[in-house]
């Protein structure tokens, strides 16, 4: 916890909803308003897509996301799942947003655990 940022455990228990029972397609955390906890701000059912949760993310502010990919290598492997994790700090965001988002990264990577792949 190198920024000093918590995480809430609705962020937790989110994640495991995705991880073990499927039952969110994506989940979007940002910090609260006076920067000391990260907290979840939405929610997707497992109807949408990638494209749905690129639309979700902010133009101008960072966010934290988790993405449950599904996908096929050959007919008969059948369906494959990962669990994706997004660091969204986007050009245009404040330099502030930006150092803090880097800084409490490792925080909320290490409550969640069983994540497959990270992008930035």
């Amino acid at each position: 916890m190198a920024s000093g940022i918590s995480v809430a455990s609705e962020v937790v228990d989110t994640f495991n909803d995705i991880k073990l029972s499927h039952k969110h397609r994506y989940s979007i955390y940002k910090r609260n308003a006076d920067n000391t906890e990260i907290v979840l701000e939405s929610v997707a059912d497992p109807s949408k897509t990638y494209d749905d949760f690129c639309a979700a993310l902010p133009p101008n502010e960072c966010r934290y996301g988790i993405f449950d990919l599904e996908y096929s290598k050959s007919e008969a492997d059948g369906m494959r799942q990962k669990i994706i994790f997004v660091v969204w700090a986007p050009d245009s965001a404040r330099i502030k947003d930006k150092m803090l988002t880097a800084s409490s990264k490792d925080a909320i990577k290490k409550q969640l655990v069983g994540i497959s792949t990270e992008m930035q």
